[in-house]
């Protein structure tokens, strides 16, 4: 059977992968460690579904065991790391907009950022664990899918498991919640805190509640139907052994498409999971790739390839002709350049074109008109009063021909810059 979503979805899956860690650099420098572990998990999670697209798509054949380890494990991480990294980032928000002193040490930092790693990475390395317990053979190969952990359904799945980022994206919703009443009632201090710290912005502020509160309504809802398909359309075994669990545990199910997909509840549950990883990714990028500080990082990637081509660095972030001082704000860095190339292209002409004389450009200086002939005529004679008053005599400047460079004329700018990834637990087939 045909997949419809190929090759959209391998596309878009890469694409997010790529765009999602743009903004990297700057929250790295920010200390956001929330938004950076949002970013690695996401990024983990697109390459991962779009590795799948590629190598299982018309297949369902058992072509690489090993990565099928792995991939089924970042799927169970990938449910919980993502909305555990937005509740890394409601908790720094919420601890922005209650601040009570406007200085934080260099310690205070250091603390924070070891507990947004103990949740965003943590948590998910605690699910993976503990999903081995409900693990029912190795794992499942669907074709136009890719590698699925194989979930035994049974009472304990839904504590240990699937309950997860409910209870994360319940937490997180409270966090979100108090941030805003927080804000309401200090935003006085919260001007003065923002103010003292320059990697943090009111704008960047927002977006990140923005993301995180996008996240949330999103992760919530999803893992809610993945336990109501659970209940409802999956059979529910019971516990009895970890023996009995794990029986004929190296088995592994190929499942083609024509299969899974005759289960309309299949179908909704693996598609909705799967394309909100790379939404995620882009939605995130959408907040934050085009903000000030992604423009002037932008600006800094094009440094060496504009070196290339004739134009020099200059202080600041800002590009100069060679022997001039103007300076340009990034947002007029390529219409300068630009100048740059068409002027280096019109001297390279005009060197061409005079290379058998001099080298120079002649260039014409009308010179002024002289005055009333009250002085030596050209033969050196006096002229007299009648000469100077006749009104025949007409005097057109004239005019001397000089040699000299055409001097490229300066020009200066006034621009100013101023996963959610909620696996259905379906049982084993």
């Amino acid at each position: 059977m045909m997949d419809p979503s190929y090759p959209a979805f391998p596309i878009l899956a890469f694409l997010g992968f790529l765009v999602v860690l743009v903004p990297l650099p700057w929250h790295l420098q920010a200390w956001n460690s929330g938004t950076c572990l949002f970013m690695f998990w996401t990024a983990l999670a697109s390459l991962n579904l779009f590795i799948n697209s590629i190598v299982w798509h018309g297949n369902a054949l058992n072509v690489a065991p090993a990565w099928c380890d792995i991939s089924s494990r970042i799927t169970i991480a990938g449910t919980v790391a993502i909305p555990a990294a937005s509740l890394c980032i409601n908790r720094r928000l919420y601890k922005i907009a209650s601040v009570r002193t406007v200085a934080l040490t260099r310690a205070d930092k250091r603390q924070a950022v070891i507990g947004d790693i103990c949740i965003g990475l943590g948590l998910p390395l605690l699910a993976v664990i503990m999903c081995n317990a409900m693990l029912g053979h190795r794992f499942d190969i669907y074709e136009d899918i890719g590698c699925q952990p194989a979930i035994y359904n049974t009472p304990l799945t839904f504590p240990l498991l699937l309950c997860w980022p409910i209870a994360i994206g319940a937490v997180s919703g409270v966090y979100c919640a108090m941030s805003l009443h927080a804000f309401n009632k200090r935003r006085a201090q919260f001007a003065e805190f923002l103010s003292s710290h320059s990697a943090l912005t009111v704008t960047r502020y927002f977006r990140l509640m923005a993301i995180a509160t996008t996240d949330l309504l999103c992760s919530v809802p999803i893992s809610a139907y993945g336990i109501y398909l659970n209940i409802v359309d999956s059979e529910i075994h019971p516990w009895i052994s970890w023996d009995d669990t794990h029986f004929q545990f190296w088995k592994v199910y190929q499942i083609p498409a024509v299969v899974w997909r005759m289960d309309r509840n299949t179908i909704i549950s693996f598609e909705l999971s799967r394309w909100l990883v790379p939404f995620c990714a882009l939605l995130f990028f959408a907040f934050f790739g085009f903000a000030a500080e992604a423009r002037t990082y932008y600006a800094r990637l094009l440094q060496k390839p504009l070196a290339l081509i004739g134009a020099t660095k200059s202080e600041g972030r800002s590009y100069a002709h060679p022997g001039y001082a103007s300076v340009c704000s990034p947002l007029s860095d390529l219409s300068h350049t630009l100048s740059r190339l068409k002027s280096l292209v019109v001297g390279q002409t005009r060197e061409s074109s005079t290379s058998k004389s001099s080298g120079s450009i002649p260039v014409f200086y009308p010179r002024p008109p002289p005055p009333p002939f009250s002085g030596l005529s050209i033969d050196g004679s006096v002229m007299g009063d009648v000469e100077k008053s006749s009104p025949t005599l007409s005097y057109a400047p004239t005019y001397e021909v000089f040699t000299s460079e055409v001097p490229d004329t300066p020009r200066t700018s006034s621009t100013h810059c101023s996963v959610l990834y909620t696996s259905h637990a379906h049982h084993a087939v």
